[in-house]
């Protein structure tokens, strides 16, 4: 990830709402939530959700998928991975190995997270 993607991602983080449905779609994992599941989630407003979503899908946090008149949402592994990436990048001034713990603890070790 570049410096500009990883700006643009913090920008759509730095918002309440986008921050909130970001966070709730990282717990559902494979499964996501449509729009609508995510706006009563949220107690927020479906077009102000939607506005939110957008921004998120933008910044390649969030990605999308269509199910008929549904549109279901996913946190985006890989923009999240990115993202992580970036800020770890020049972790530990060239020694690897002392950032090994935070890492494994991003990752969940080998395990699913608690």
């Amino acid at each position: 990830m570049d410096m500009i993607s990883a700006l643009t991602a913090f920008s759509a983080l730095s918002q309440q709402t986008r921050l909130e449905a970001f966070r709730l779609l990282v717990t559902t994992g494979d499964a996501g939530m449509s729009a609508g599941e995510i706006a009563e989630a949220l107690e927020v407003r479906q077009n102000t959700l939607s506005a939110n979503l957008s921004v998120l899908l933008q910044s390649g946090l969030v990605r999308n998928q269509r199910e008929g008149r549904v549109i279901r949402y996913f946190a985006d592994t890989d923009g999240m991975r990115g993202l992580l990436g970036f800020l770890l990048e020049d972790c530990c001034g060239g020694q690897p190995e002392l950032c090994q713990p935070l890492i494994e603890d991003l990752t969940c070790g080998e395990g699913p997270c608690a």
